[in-house]
């Protein structure tokens, strides 16, 4: 019996601690959406927000699952858990599998992706701040080169650009002088106009992609380790589901075959109470 609590209640805390995160990520996301203002870009792929609460409350369902099924011992809601675990961890391994070979594909997809969210910069607060995050941490500019952010309506190097930022660049671009004490957001006014050599003594002229590529080499043991143990945890949960719902079917026939029991308590044999653990004695 000792046994068994460990299993459950060991499955039960990985859910608990994933449903938490669920959670925090839906409140997040959902603050983040009611602060936008009503005309901002609402596609799934490019706003932060919408996909902060897809992703949590995909996540609170399945670990919602988890957490009832483990704590009352529900075969039904175990079985369902254990199988949406499995179908993303298999969807997982194959997407490896997929962006290891189609390299080339996967990067061109990305490079497009990243250039749509700097096309529409302006248009979402949560984008434009996600952007400035990456090029500051990063240290990089545009997708492949500074010059990218002649793509947006707003940084467009034409001379029929009535933009004040024509030609420009954002100030997350910047490079960042040690002295220096106070944000200068016109930083990037008029680099595009710049030569590469030149340019690069005031803004960062690298692309992200090339950027975040590096650095994915460069840290290729975290990277790595960080992804085995997701999917080291995500196979301890289908393996602690698995366990529990065997050694709940082991004991269904010693508790089904009592024929005094009346109708309440028969049901009450297949949802076992929470902590009724001498029904799952070895």
């Amino acid at each position: 019996m000792c046994g068994y609590r460990t299993i459950k209640y060991t499955l039960f805390v990985f859910c608990y601690a994933f449903w938490v995160v669920s959670a925090v990520l839906i409140a997040v996301g959902i603050y983040a959406k009611i602060a936008k203002e009503n005309d901002v870009v609402d596609t799934l792929t490019i706003d932060p927000a919408l996909l902060l609460i897809v992703v949590g409350s995909m996540m609170f369902l399945i670990t919602f699952l988890g957490c009832y099924g483990a704590l009352r011992n529900a075969t039904c809601l175990l079985k369902t858990f254990l199988g949406i675990v499995a179908a993303v961890l298999i969807l997982q391994i194959a997407a490896g599998v997929v962006g290891y070979l189609f390299t080339d594909m996967v990067m061109e997809r990305t490079e497009r992706l990243m250039m749509k969210a700097i096309i529409r910069y302006r248009e979402d607060q949560d984008l434009e701040n996600a952007i400035d995050f990456i090029q500051k941490k990063f240290q990089c500019c545009g997708v492949e080169s500074y010059k990218d952010w002649s793509h947006n309506v707003y940084f467009e190097c034409l001379d029929t650009n009535p933009s004040l930022e024509a030609c420009g660049v954002p100030f997350s671009c910047c490079v960042h002088l040690q002295n220096q004490t106070v944000l200068n957001t016109m930083c990037g006014y008029g680099m595009q106009h710049l030569e590469e050599r030149m340019a690069g003594k005031n803004v960062f002229t690298i692309g992200c992609l090339e950027k975040i590529i590096w650095w994915a080499k460069n840290h290729l043991l975290l990277v790595a380790g960080l992804t085995a143990g997701l999917l080291l945890l995500e196979v301890g949960m289908i393996c602690l589901a698995a366990v529990q719902i065997s050694r709940i079917k082991r004991t269904q026939p010693k508790t089904q075959g009592n024929a005094t029991r009346g109708k309440r308590e028969r049901k009450d044999s297949y949802w076992t109470p929470a902590f009724a653990e001498d029904l799952l004695e070895n």
